[in-house]
């Protein structure tokens, strides 16, 4: 009989694979040459992560640049490195070169930090940048490819060289409300992310569904999720000052919400004013507090899905449109100024939407400020940004009976005003 051998791996049940250690050894100490010759042998070694911190490669090529008080200078050779003596430079290297081989730009470790959230914390600004660029490399390709339903869950006749592209990971990105990329690699496929509109845990459907509550400041659904908030205002009303700049424009504003954009539309005294809406509650209020008495208002009940392609065909023109939705995802928004947007406006008209594209944490802020700019140029609409200090909302008190927080620590919010191309 053929003399059987035990797996060399694992030795009386114990695993004695030291692969995925030795892949974050390497990153740590950015030893490029041990970290190549693993990621030749399997490319996939970028995405592990440690059990004990839930670090990724990435994560440890970045926090071995944080000094250490308890550093041991006699450590042995073969000791990961946290000193100063791992400068930006050879971090930056290292973390191109598992970019290189699909690691996940926004992968997140146990302290609920991706590597974005550390280079920023560790002043890592050359590191920051790649990461960005690597997430907008990302995002961009997900953009492109024909829905993530199909690539989630792919074809049983595909060739297993497409498998690169299936099951992307999620993503930490959550949305309330250019440079040009680098090529992207089959690896980079997988990382591809879809944010979804305030909260991951609402969809469309479901929040058109739910009872919502107007207490004071803010709206909330059944579950406490803020749907709208009075700390907004300073926002809304530069946005309907640059969409609507003086009185007798054709306005419109999708999402009523808490009313706080439309009001600011009607203080220029617009020659007419669309308002879309699908919720029940929020149509039933506009009732109640007048909004289909007042002069050269529109009520449009239903969503704007079935409402613009009405008002497209009837041929209606508009100076200024804003876009202010919930639980839908950027798909939508893309949609909306790709689609009904370019058709809508006035050649002279500005666009304007609600900017919380990732607003949860500023790396994925960063990252969909670069991908909403590149996508409304490919639609033919130039973008300006200004830039408005946001109040320190948790010294405030802002989410205090808020279920799910829908901005995170950014201190800049960045307001869109949008024009077509020349």
């Amino acid at each position: 009989m053929a003399e059987t051998h035990p797996d060399v791996n694992h030795v009386n049940g114990i695993d004695t694979d030291t692969t995925n250690d030795e892949v974050l050894l390497a990153a740590t100490n950015h030893d490029l040459e041990t970290l190549t010759r693993l990621l030749r042998s399997n490319p996939a070694l970028a995405k592990v992560q440690d059990a004990d911190t839930g670090f990724s490669p990435l994560h440890c090529a970045i926090a071995s640049c944080e000094p250490d008080e308890d550093f041991d200078a006699d450590a042995g050779a073969g000791d990961a490195v946290h000193s100063n003596a791992l400068d930006e430079d050879s971090a930056l290297a290292t973390v191109k070169l598992l970019f290189e081989n699909g690691a996940i730009w926004n992968e997140l470790d146990n302290a609920d930090e991706t590597p974005g959230c550390l280079a920023l914390r560790l002043g890592l600004r050359q590191v920051y940048d790649a990461i960005v660029e690597a997430g907008v490399r990302a995002e961009l390709l997900f953009g492109r490819l024909d829905g993530y339903e199909l690539l989630a869950g792919g074809d049983e006749d595909a060739e297993p060289e497409d498998e690169a592209i299936v099951g992307f990971e999620p993503s930490p990105v959550e949305v309330r409300r250019p440079e040009l990329p680098l090529p992207v690699t089959d690896a980079q496929a997988s990382t591809t992310t879809e944010p979804i509109l305030a909260n991951p845990n609402v969809n469309n459907e479901d929040y058109l569904k739910s009872e919502l509550t107007y207490s004071g400041d803010r709206l909330l659904d059944s579950d406490k999720n803020a749907v709208m908030m009075d700390w907004e205002t300073e926002i809304m009303k530069i946005s309907a000052d640059q969409l609507s700049p003086r009185q007798g424009l054709r306005t419109m504003n999708v999402g009523h919400g808490m009313g706080i954009v439309d009001s600011m539309f009607l203080q220029h005294e617009p020659a007419m004013h669309h308002i879309v809406e699908a919720h029940p509650a929020v149509l039933k209020r506009l009732r109640e507090t007048g909004w289909y008495d007042k002069p050269n208002v529109t009520i449009h009940a239903g969503r704007w899905q079935d409402v613009l392609p009405k008002l497209v065909e009837q041929g209606v023109v508009l100076d200024g449109i804003y876009y202010d939705t919930y639980a839908e995802d950027y798909k939508d928004l893309k949609e909306f100024f790709t689609e009904y947007v370019i058709a809508l406006l006035d050649k002279d008209g500005r666009f304007g939407f609600y900017n919380g594209l990732g607003a949860d944490r500023q790396v994925c802020y960063d990252v969909y400020w670069k991908v909403v700019e590149m996508d409304l140029f490919d639609a033919g609409l130039d973008v300006e940004w200004t830039d408005i200090a946001v109040p320190d909302l948790k010294g405030r008190d802002e989410w205090n009976g808020v279920r799910y927080p829908y901005w995170g620590s950014i201190e800049t919010y960045r307001l869109p005003t949008c024009k077509f191309v020349g």
